[in-house]
């Protein structure tokens, strides 16, 4: 399960012009956040044509149509892909991972690549990562509404090939960290929302009938009017940045993915898909120099952390390092919600009466408290 986007440039460097082939849903052309109260949304809209270099652009995705399609091109280079088989544990000798165990069948490797997701039961028995904390994980659910192709140009204002991305603060998550995400697929709709698991204390409802409400929303519910479910997941999400990146390779293995903790949520843009390919591809490049040298123990392996800190994947983790801390901000998902939705009431409200807007401004901004603004503003200048 993904949100549905995937930034093209780290795939474009190893298939370049994929998306030409690929069954991508569309090119995403329209940007949209918005701040969500139970009865409000206001909502920052770009729009951009897509970009003439392809390592720029971002497509919207359904991992049940893309997925098959990317183990095929890997099964044209000689892979040998194994579906829907669950590993169970791993084959260790004198300390060293030596293959998987699945089942009643023993795998042997030179080298394993852990890819088993962010509550990774086998890295920790590889000694890679500690037990999964609720600080650094929220849970992701999401639905995939169909609707018909001409219905999504008409509701999001796309063409056929292009498409919109949205992210909103505030209800979906009942006011707490996380947030709702709508994307347009060709003849469907991605819509969901995140929670940050370590507030799962600090509410009532139950974190479908969030998703429930927010498909209520006013300003959700005509845009999915008439919709079909076709499916419906949930999947535990990394939060945490670069604080929760492990440990990368031991004696015979190696992690990466979703599993090594390698997510970006900066609050305007959410990435994963991206950070795992490019951990895979720096995963392959390690292994094939291990192969050559002949030895797979973690000091040939450490080629794959240098190879990581090297590109994009650890210099934004490190960039964004403190992202997560200032997302962890109720005020972000309360009190600003509230201030900005009730500014536009009154920027737009016509009652007959004579008050000026910047007195109408200034008191919610005092309720939102003028200190906490210029502070939080102040760390998510830092924090970006």
């Amino acid at each position: 399960m993904t949100g549905g986007r995937l930034y093209a440039h780290s795939l474009e460097r190893i298939i370049p012009g994929f998306a030409e082939e690929a069954p991508v849903e569309r090119c995403v052309v329209h940007e949209k956040i918005s701040f969500m109260n139970e009865g409000s949304c206001t909502t920052m809209d770009h729009t951009n044509v897509a970009s003439e270099d392809p390592a720029e652009r971002s497509y919207t995705v359904l991992r049940s149509k893309f997925d098959p399609w990317l183990a095929e091109k890997a099964e044209d280079e000689g892979a040998n892909y194994i579906p829907g088989i669950r590993v169970d544990d791993l084959i260790m000798r004198d300390g060293k991972v030596c293959g998987v165990v699945a089942g009643e069948d023993e795998l042997e490797a030179d080298v394993v690549v852990l890819a088993d997701g962010v509550n990774s039961l086998l890295g920790q028995k590889a000694g890679l990562v500690n037990k999964l904390s609720p600080h650094h994980c929220a849970v992701g659910v999401k639905e995939i509404i169909k609707l018909s192709r001409q219905q999504i140009n008409d509701r999001f204002g796309c063409t056929d090939k292009e498409g919109a991305a949205w992210l909103l603060a505030g209800s979906p998550s009942d006011n707490q960290m996380g947030g709702g995400f709508l994307y347009t697929n060709e003849e469907s709709i991605s819509l969901g929302l995140v929670f940050g698991l370590h507030n799962i204390s600090s509410v009532t409802k139950s974190i479908p009938q969030m998703l429930e409400d927010f498909k209520h929303h006013p300003m959700i519910a005509p845009l999915i009017e008439g919709g079909e479910l076709l499916e419906y997941s949930a999947h535990v999400v990394p939060e945490g940045g670069r604080a929760m990146v492990p440990k990368m390779v031991a004696d015979g293995v190696l992690i990466a993915g979703d599993a090594a903790g390698l997510c970006l949520n900066v609050g305007y843009t959410v990435r994963g898909m991206d950070l795992a390919i490019a951990s895979g591809e720096a995963a392959a490049q390690a292994v094939i120099k291990a192969k050559e040298a002949g030895n797979f123990n973690s000091d040939s392996l450490s080629a794959y952390t240098k190879l990581l800190q090297d590109s994009f994947v650890m210099k934004d983790l490190d960039l964004y390092s403190n992202t997560p801390e200032f997302l962890d901000n109720s005020r972000m998902y309360n009190e600003y919600p509230d201030m900005v939705n009730s500014m536009m009431h009154d920027l737009f409200t016509v009652k007959g009466q004579s008050t000026p807007v910047r007195k109408s401004f200034l008191g919610h901004l005092r309720k939102a408290g003028i200190m906490n603004l210029l502070k939080d503003g102040w760390k998510g200048v830092r924090a970006i």
